[in-house]
């Protein structure tokens, strides 16, 4: 009895189960993220263009055509960061959604993730992590860009961190809505309703506190509002607020939640 329960808790059985374990977490949410990559090595090209386009377009009316200012300081100093908090959600979104719902309604993809050895928590998993890499990619394309403008903006650990996050939480939601999509003309729509809004309301343009006090207190829990706030803050030589960070993290848990449960009880699907 002494032998086996030494053998199950501590010895080498028991540790190579585990290692095979962690192998297997490892590889299923590597096996979508190489998918991930696949995708993003053949549409390189589009992918960075569609980042460059749009931010390019407010810096150049912004920076040449329209010179204000924003409380003394340069309306650049301003812009660029929620630009970069405005490219991390549109491209985490647009990673995730759009692909999402044609693997889901035309290629019936997910049928067959269903039936594979793949746990579906890792599915979910890599789709989030994938789509965050995307939209911090398209986030680092504004920086590189703005680089040579000489703002002075300060980017660290935690402009990553907030991009990291907010990528995350707008794949998880853009999983939520593919779920919801009951064609692929759904997917354009779920993006003018919600993340052109989101583009031009929450703290990216102008900021948020000479709103109606009602309207300026849902703006500012929209996550937008908080990470664009929050990459700001760090570039201008500050930190991260706790609460940016949380309410972050309540949308990533609660639209994760959901993620989940539409998976596995096959609802939509």
């Amino acid at each position: 009895m002494f032998l086996y329960s030494a053998w199950d808790n501590g010895g080498p059985g028991h540790k190579d189960r585990k290692i095979n374990k962690l192998r297997g977490v490892r590889m299923g949410i590597l096996t979508v993220l190489w998918e991930k990559w696949t995708e993003f090595r053949r549409d390189f090209y589009k992918i960075t263009l569609a980042a460059m386009i749009s931010p390019v377009m407010y810096l150049i009316i912004f920076s040449m055509g329209i010179r204000i200012t924003s409380n003394g300081e340069p309306y650049l100093n301003f812009l660029i960061p929620g630009l970069i908090a405005m490219s991390t959600m549109s491209g985490s979104f647009g990673a995730v959604a759009q692909n999402m719902s044609v693997q889901r309604l035309y290629e019936k993809a997910l049928d067959q993730v269903m039936i594979s050895p793949t746990p579906l928590w890792q599915f979910i998993v890599g789709q989030i992590i994938g789509g965050s890499l995307r939209g911090m990619y398209a986030g680092f394309v504004i920086i590189i860009l703005t680089l040579p403008i000489r703002t002075g903006l300060i980017y660290n650990g935690w402009t990553l961190t907030v991009m990291l996050l907010n990528g995350m939480v707008f794949s998880t939601i853009a999983l939520v809505l593919s779920f919801l999509a009951k064609s692929y003309n759904d997917a354009p729509k779920f993006n003018a309703y919600i993340i052109v809004p989101m583009s031009f309301l929450c703290n990216t343009f102008f900021s948020i506190d000479n709103m109606p006090a009602g309207f300026r207190r849902f703006i500012s829990f929209l996550p937008l509002s908080q990470a664009s706030g929050m990459i700001r803050s760090v570039s201008a030589g500050g930190s991260v607020s706790v609460f940016g960070i949380s309410v972050l993290a309540v949308y990533l848990a609660v639209f994760s939640g959901i993620s989940f449960l539409f998976i596995y009880k096959k609802k939509n699907l």
